[in-house]
């Protein structure tokens, strides 16, 4: 369940650089939001059908 923490917070912080008034590669953070939000998605449901990390 910490792998999913992680998961959470690296996205919450994903999100905070792309609305951040400095962030000069928005393009290339998009790109990473999406890939989070995918990883995010799929370990939640992972967790959600088996009850484990594996």
């Amino acid at each position: 369940m910490n792998q999913q923490l992680i998961a959470i917070l690296v996205f919450a912080f994903l999100v905070l650089f792309i609305f951040s008034p400095f962030a000069a590669l928005a393009g290339l953070m998009l790109v990473m939001l999406l890939a989070s939000v995918f990883f995010l998605i799929t370990s939640l449901l992972r967790v959600l059908v088996s009850g484990t990390n594996n």
